[in-house]
């Protein structure tokens, strides 16, 4: 029996009705079908299915869909702005934190999550950050490199802060002025 579910997602409400089993990750993917967010080994090691949730990056496949009920969901689709890269994404980019691309969403997500409460974190806490995130190419020094730069153009004022891509606010403004 199907429940009724509200979810804002990346600034967007959506009414759906779930299967109370339905993870989260299922939802965003096949019913709205943001697939930015990653399902990489179904047993919330890898990290690649990492959104924000009510201002806190969570594995998405560890969450029912009904249990987000009311909350706030930020994807990679909300973090980018829509005259480019977000900070995160374009340091990625330069610092080259990304070989196949498959984890960078939810690396991505995480690194959010982790600017959005330490704007200059070392590169021992952003190494703690990604404890749950698994690359298997890049060896994750570029990948920490790239948060470091992040948080560096963050800090002077380069873009969208990382608490309002985080919840879709800054895509959704951009989008509104754009």
């Amino acid at each position: 029996m199907a429940e009724r579910v509200s979810l804002t997602v990346n600034g967007k409400r959506h009414q759906l009705d779930v299967e109370p089993r339905r993870l989260l990750v299922q939802v965003l993917r096949e019913d709205l079908g943001l697939t930015g967010t990653h399902v990489g080994c179904d047993t919330s090691q890898c990290g690649a299915c990492t959104v924000i949730l009510d201002g806190s990056a969570v594995k998405s496949c560890t969450v029912l869909a009904v249990q987000a009920d009311g909350g706030s969901v930020g994807t990679i689709e909300g973090l980018t702005p829509a005259d480019g890269l977000h900070p995160i994404q374009q340091a990625f980019w330069e610092q080259h934190g990304l070989q196949c691309g498959f984890c960078t969403p939810g690396m991505i997500m995480t690194a959010a999550d982790l600017l959005a409460r330490d704007p200059d974190p070392t590169d021992g806490e952003i190494r703690h950050a990604l404890t749950g995130n698994y690359c298997r190419c890049t060896g994750y020094q570029n990948i920490v490199a790239a948060i470091r730069t992040a948080a560096d153009e963050i800090r002077m004022g380069a873009g969208a802060k990382p608490a309002e891509a985080a919840t879709g606010a800054g895509a959704a403004s951009a989008a509104a002025a754009g």
